[in-house]
């Protein structure tokens, strides 16, 4: 059954990624960028996110990257693309060019959208 179906429960190991019950986060490395986009993208197909928008390619999937070298903004700011239920982040390391981290979010929570935009990270 697709990760969208049936979110994996916390502590849940799934396709070599990790979850809390609500956050799923895996990591994609390939030969270079463009290969590991590629395999993002098809992962999120296969997963039932097809629909959710993102960024035509590589080269355009790199205008999300935050263009600071500062770990404490780099902590606090997404680096990478986001879109409501999935982040596609850089790591913070940038030898790791040919790395990217997946983040599957929850839509089931009953907080999903307060959690996902940091809202209550901000309230506490």
């Amino acid at each position: 059954m697709a990760l969208r179906e049936a979110f994996p429960p916390a502590g849940s190991d799934y396709m070599g990624g990790e979850s809390d019950g609500y956050e799923y986060r895996t990591v994609f490395a390939g030969s270079n960028l463009e290969a590991t986009y590629e395999m993002v993208r098809q992962f999120l197909k296969e997963e039932g996110y097809g629909e959710v928008p993102l960024p035509r390619n590589a080269e355009e999937l790199k205008l999300f990257r935050l263009p600071t070298r500062n770990k404490q903004i780099l902590l606090f700011e997404d680096n990478g693309y986001v879109h409501n239920p999935i982040k596609i982040l850089f790591p913070l390391d940038r030898r790791k060019r040919a790395t990217l981290i997946l983040c599957v979010y929850n839509e089931n929570d009953p907080q999903h959208l307060l959690k996902f935009h940091r809202v209550l990270e901000r309230v506490s």
